[in-house]
């Protein structure tokens, strides 16, 4: 049987389709996540935004369209939050969210489904395992937490993951130890990883210490900047973490920070990010922005302007405020979208210059480089602090290269 596994939206997406894929490949299904003709398709959705709604509910289409009698499985986050979206789609037998992912396999082997089912949609409270995914690629992602309690007014995620819940810290380090044995890079990821440990009484700080044998570049992925301290920033200097830190920040306003239930001052955020550098001083520091938030004003954008420069980031991913209903935001009263739109220009613009400073900072120095592409005779990698390097190299070397020049969206 031959099974199609599509996966939308974010690294925890991904990393539990992986997990469905080695459990069916154990199975002794053939497995593929390209788009193509196929006995069966799982479908892992995606909610962050209204297009991601809509990507997702494409994907049961595209898949008819790749064989008209295929039976098609729907998991994720879109149809956590809104399963008849998806019950009344043609050949689609079984729907459920974030909870019990594992079912999905026991129907597909068993083929018992004769009519369209909704699974239980109750969000877990404890971290669900999964099968332990193969980890093949030269940057591998490690899930190690679910959830989120933050509950900010713009998000949807909270209420179809549901509150944090931490991986056991044994089960994190035996999935390191077996993807550091495939793989040249780890990254720790999960909904909201600077709660990692909060209700298992651990920490980030001592996952990041039980790591630090691993012969592998570890990097953390997103995370806030409330978790920064200094025990953290030396557990992850000690234990050879790269020096890239992507911080949400949302806005540069306080006013607008308020307004979008965020556990931070902008002056709190800068302090982070000046503590951060004491300890790497050649850090990447990134972030995400969003523009034309409900209540920003254009004094609070020019704040947010003003703020973003101050703290030089590296990179910044800027994006127009997109509503969701069912968050608190979405009940006030809303920007016009080319407004959005026009100060996420300016906020692009600006990011173009921060990277451009940055990539400039970088002129003459020596970095260490893990090359994993090769295109048009040249090899690209990046270095730990996630910057984009060129060089006449062969694709799974690491080396040493010292930066001369700006090129293409890196240097080399």
């Amino acid at each position: 049987m031959k099974v199609c596994v599509l996966t939308l939206g974010c690294k925890v997406n991904e990393c539990e389709s992986r997990s469905l894929i080695a459990a069916l490949r154990s199975a002794g299904c053939d497995v593929t996540e390209e788009l193509c003709r196929a006995d069966r398709y799982i479908i892992n959705t995606c909610s962050v935004t209204g297009e991601a709604d809509r990507k997702s509910r494409q994907a049961a289409g595209k898949a008819l369209r790749a064989n008209p009698d295929a039976k098609i499985y729907v998991c994720g986050c879109s149809s956590q939050r809104e399963p008849s979206a998806y019950l009344s789609r043609k050949n689609v037998v079984y729907i459920s969210g974030n909870g019990r992912k594992n079912d999905v396999l026991q129907y597909i082997m068993s083929d018992i489904i004769r009519k369209p089912i909704i699974s239980d949609l109750t969000v877990p409270s404890a971290f669900e395992e999964m099968v332990q995914p193969a980890h093949e690629k030269t940057r591998d992602y490690i899930k190690i937490q679910d959830g989120c309690n933050n509950f900010c007014s713009y998000c949807i995620i909270p209420y179809v993951r549901g509150r944090s819940r931490s991986r056991a810290p044994e089960s994190v380090l035996a999935e390191a130890r077996e993807a550091a044995r495939h793989t040249r890079e780890i990254v720790l990821t999960g909904i909201d990883v600077s709660s990692y440990g909060r209700d298992i009484g651990f920490s980030l700080t001592e996952l990041v210490r039980l790591l630090a044998p691993l012969p592998v570049r570890k990097r953390l992925s997103s995370f806030e900047c409330t978790v920064i301290d200094r025990p953290l920033l030396e557990a992850l200097k000690e234990s050879g973490f790269c020096d890239h830190f992507h911080l949400s920040l949302q806005s540069g306003s306080d006013a607008v920070l308020k307004a979008m239930n965020r556990h931070y001052t902008t002056a709190e955020y800068l302090c982070k990010t000046e503590l951060i550098r004491e300890y790497f001083p050649d850090a990447g520091i990134t972030t995400d922005v969003i523009a034309g938030f409900p209540s920003e004003t254009e004094e609070h954008f020019a704040e947010t302007c003003a703020f973003v420069r101050r703290v030089g980031f590296s990179d910044m991913h800027v994006f127009p405020y997109s509503e969701r209903k069912g968050t608190r935001a979405a009940g006030m009263p809303q920007l016009p979208m080319a407004e959005r739109r026009r100060r996420a220009h300016i906020l692009g613009e600006i990011k173009a210059e921060l990277k451009r400073d940055f990539l400039l900072s970088q002129m003459g120095r020596t970095l260490s480089v893990y090359f994993e592409e090769e295109s048009d005779g040249e090899c690209s990698g990046y270095a730990s602090n996630y910057v984009r390097v060129y060089a006449d190299k062969r694709s799974g070397e690491t080396a040493d290269i010292t930066v001369k020049e700006l090129y293409k969206e890196g240097v080399r």
